[in-house]
Order: C-alpha cells, then sequence, then structure tokens
C-alpha cells in the first residue's frame, strides 16, 4: 500500500495548546539533558573503558599498566574474548528481524500499523507489540518496535518519531524473563560456559524454577500495565525534526528478488534459488533435532528455531538469502562496540597477583557484604544495574557477576535450585532495567530507525525508573514465595 502521511486525527491537540503534565516535564527535562550530554554509544563505551581503568588503579592493589594493557587486550582479541557469544547474540538478533520481514509477519504488522489514530495510540502499539515478542525472542523484540514506528510514522504527519522508538523500546525490559533469557536458558544447559550455577555446584536449574515462577511472570504483567500508564502520560507535544522522506524511502526499501520473466529460461542456480523444498527441508531437519534433543531451550537452539522459522516463511532460499543479508546490516555497530565490552570483562577480571582480588569481585563482593537470605536477591538487582552500565549483555553480565551471587548464596547455606534459581533472575532483572539507560541494545532499533541516541534515551530514562520500582519490590518478594 503506498506510503503516504496522514494528517492526526482530530481531537489531538497541537503543540502548545495543553498544559505539560508533571511526567511531561520530567520527560522533557530527560530529552533535553540526554540532548546535551548524551555521546555516541562509541564513544560511550570507550569512557567506560577509561573508568573502569580508573578504578583498578583505585581499588586493585599492586595493578601495573602492562597488565592492565595485556587484560584488556585479551578481553578484546586475546584468549578471553567474547567471539563467540558476541556471534550468537548476532545472530538471534539477526534472525529475529529476519523472521519479521518474512511476507506473513510483514503483513501482519503493515496491519497493526494501519490501526493508530494519534501517536499515543501509536507508540503503545510499538510497546504492546514489542513487549509480546521479547517474551518470545529478545531479537525480533528489538526490532519490532522500530519496524512499527516506522509504518506509523508514515502515516501521522504530527506524530513525535522517537517517542514512539522509544516505546517500542521499552518492551525490550521484559527480555530476560522471556523464552530468549540467556541467564535462564543458560542455567539449564550442562555445556554452556554461562552455567555459573552448574560449575559451581553442579546443579541445573530448569526453566520452572526461574522465568516460570510467579515473581517473575507477574512482575512482567505488572510492568507491561505501569509502562504501558507511563507511555500514555509522556507523549510528548512537540514533533521532532527527523527526515520523514529518508524513512519512508528506507520503509518502501525491499530485498530485490528476480521474478520470472515470461519466455525466459532460468538458469540452473536461478532454479536452485527459488526451490521452496529446500526451506522446508531446512525447517524440517531443525524442528526434528529439537524434538530429539527433548526440547532443550538455549541459546543455540533459539539461534536455530528462528532462523528455521524465517527461512520457512520467507518461501525461496533467494528471498530468504536477500532478507537475511538486508537484516545483518543493523549489526554494524554491534561488531564495532561488543570486542569493547569484552575488553571491558577482561579488565573487570583483571588481579594482579594471585593474592590481589579482581575488580569485579571487589563490586560484587562490596554490594552483597552484610546479605541475608531475604535481601540477597535485592542487592544483586542493585550490583547488576551497576555491572551492566560495563558489561550490557545478560549472558555475559551472569559470567561477571553470576559466580559471586552464587558463591554469596553458598555462604548463606542456599544452594537449592529454587533459591539459586532467585539469585540468577535478580541478576537478569537488573540488566533489564539497565538498559533503559545503558545504550549499547539500542543500536540496532536506531539502525533501522535512522535515529541518534538522542532522540530516543531522553524518553527511557523515565522507563527506567518505572522498571527499578517494580523489579526491587519484586526481588525484595521473590526470597518469601
Amino acid at each position: 500500500m503506498p506510503l503516504t502521511p496522514k494528517p492526526a486525527a482530530a481531537g489531538v491537540p497541537a503543540a502548545g495548546t495543553q498544559r505539560k503534565t508533571l511526567i511531561q516535564k520530567f520527560t522533557d527535562l530527560c530529552v533535553r539533558y540526554v540532548e546535551r550530554f548524551m555521546p555516541d554509544p562509541f564513544l560511550f563505551a570507550v569512557i567506560l573503558i577509561l573508568l573502569v581503568v580508573v578504578m583498578i588503579l583505585l581499588w586493585v592493589p599492586n595493578a601495573s599498566g602492562t597488565g592492565i594493557l595485556t587484560s584488556w587486550y585479551q578481553g578484546v582479541w586475546g584468549t578471553n574474548n567474547i567471539f563467540t557469544f558476541a556471534l550468537q547474540m548476532v545472530l538471534i538478533l539477526v534472525s529475529g528481524y529476519t523472521l519479521a520481514e518474512a511476507p506473513a509477519v510483514k503483513k501482519g504488522l503493515i496491519w497493526l500499523a494501519s490501526k493508530p489514530r494519534n501517536q499515543v495510540e501509536g507508540a503503545l502499539m510499538c510497546f504492546g507489540a514489542a513487549a509480546v515478542a521479547n517474551v518470545l525472542n529478545w531479537g525480533l523484540g528489538l526490532v519490532v518496535g522500530a519496524l512499527l514506528g516506522r509504518r506509523i510514522f508514515a502515516r501521522l504527519s504530527n506524530a513525535n518519531f522517537g517517542y514512539m522508538v522509544a516505546a517500542g523500546y521499552m518492551g525490550y525490559m521484559l527480555w530476560t524473563n522471556g523464552l530468549s533469557s540467556s541467564i535462564a536458558l543458560a542455567n539449564t544447559d550442562p555445556s554452556s560456559k554461562l552455567n555459573v550455577i552448574y560449575t559451581l555446584t553442579h546443579q541445573l536449574v530448569p526453566l520452572n524454577l526461574t522465568i516460570l515462577q510467579p515473581y517473575s511472570y507477574v512482575t512482567v504483567l505488572v510492568a507491561v500495565v505501569a509502562l504501558a500508564l507511563l507511555i500514555w502520560k509522556m507523549a510528548p507535544q512537540q514533533t521532532d525534526d527527523v527526515d520523514r522522506e529518508a524513512l519512508l524511502a528506507a520503509e518502501s526499501t525491499v530485498p530485490a528478488v528476480p521474478v520470472p520473466v515470461k519466455g525466459v529460461r532460468r538458469t540452473f542456480a536461478e532454479r536452485l534459488e527459488g526451490l521452496w523444498i529446500l526451506n522446508v527441508l531446512l525447517f524440517l531437519a531443525g524442528a526434528t533435532y529439537f524434538v530429539i534433543s527433548g526440547f532443550a531451550l538455549n541459546i543455540s537452539s533459539m539461534v536455530m528455531l528462528f532462523t528455521i522459522l524465517a527461512a520457512l516463511l520467507h518461501g525461496t532460499p533467494i528471498r530468504f538469502i536477500r532478507a537475511f543479508t538486508e537484516a545483518a546490516k543493523t549489526c554494524g555497530p554491534l561488531l564495532l562496540q561488543y570486542p569493547l565490552y569484552g575488553g571491558i570483562v577482561g579488565l573487570l577480571a583483571y588481579a594482579p597477583d594471585s593474592h590481589s582480588k579482581p575488580l569485579q569481585t571487589v563490586i560484587s563482593a562490596a554490594i552483597v557484604a552484610g546479605a541475608s537470605v531475604a535481601t540477597l536477591p535485592f542487592l544483586n538487582f542493585l550490583g547488576s544495574i551497576v555491572i551492566s552500565l560495563f558489561v550490557p549483555s545478560g549472558g555475559g553480565h551472569w559470567g561477571v557477576q553470576g559466580p559471586i551471587a552464587v558463591a554469596a548464596a553458598q555462604q548463606l547455606g542456599q544452594t537449592s535450585p529454587e533459591y539459586l534459581g532467585k539469585i540468577s533472575m535478580s541478576v537478569a532483572a537488573g540488566e533489564a532495567v539497565a538498559n533503559m539507560i545503558q545504550p549499547f541494545w539500542l543500536l540496532p532499533v536506531l539502525a533501522i530507525a535512522k535515529l541518534s541516541v538522542r532522540k530516543v534515551m531522553g524518553y527511557t530514562v523515565a522507563a527506567f525508573l518505572v522498571g527499578f520500582v517494580i523489579f526491587g519490590v519484586a526481588m525484595l518478594i521473590a526470597p518469601h514465595v
């Protein structure tokens, strides 16, 4: 259908015709300061590296410049790099985006985008769709909100695009409690390097003791309601200066797929590229293995499931290949910055000698010092928010904080899978909330929306505060249920 802009629905007030609510005033303040002080996410990562180096010099005795540099290198490109995990994360994102661009799914998104009558309804639509998608797969959830926002903005001339994209990104707060939660999935896999609990206690924690617990799914429901109310109340009265023509051009661009010309024989290669049965065989092979594996849910199986489902829904191999290639274009910023965060992980683990504690141990131990059985999950939640600023990845972050969190539980005599599941989810909750103020996972969203981080993050600061309260209360309640 043509992407001609339509005016906003009747009854939507023009800019400046209403007095701003308290939430709108606070959001405007956040937007103003973020636009003034927030650097590009790459520079944000560089600043974090420098901050960690200063903290090492202050809190890690006997630290040397050579040792610090070596630890940084080993985390970025050396033996302690996070390349395998980074590739898994990129594949989850790309497979989710490819699935969202499948004809059947895309048709559904276009239908949803046709329903909102004003920017508030549009923002709530972006948030609702992204929230549902994030519970299923965070890669799909990240892109759905941005794609919907782009299509809705094409229809509503008086909408604030940054506000709608931010609303979609708020749905990402729910991914750690969903089916693609890297920490919860790692807990189920004895072969995973991220299964800290199995490494330390030789126990597996199934999903019914983490994301399927009431303290998890009830929190998700409460967060959905609270964030929806926030989105409604924070709606800006002013539009933003977004290049609408560039967005419309991007929305109209689809991967070129050769169309058979009548009377012209296709080559053997072209026939293979259009052989839909190959995609069906790929799907059946993957689905069969999933059944044979006992429906094992882990990071690799989630990548496989979304890849084969995307292949099936795209029909022909060539359509799937080109959609996947187009989706991969959003990963450039991630590929650039993931090594830097690997370097931060390396720095956090740096210890000059066997008698010195690395910075990650110093920070984590300080946060959980004096914890009790009832307060440990909440203190881990607080620590997780801090550590997520330096390691914005659920799995990689668990690798940093997890050993300290599990060791603290062991010191309290709490080694049951039930309690350790709560410990792992407390760390996951902190990472989920911190994503609202850590710009790393905004990068693919910004690539799709063609926006700068300054247009979006001002709105997500308020979401961080709401999430902090909701998930924080959940972690205080979790030990008692």
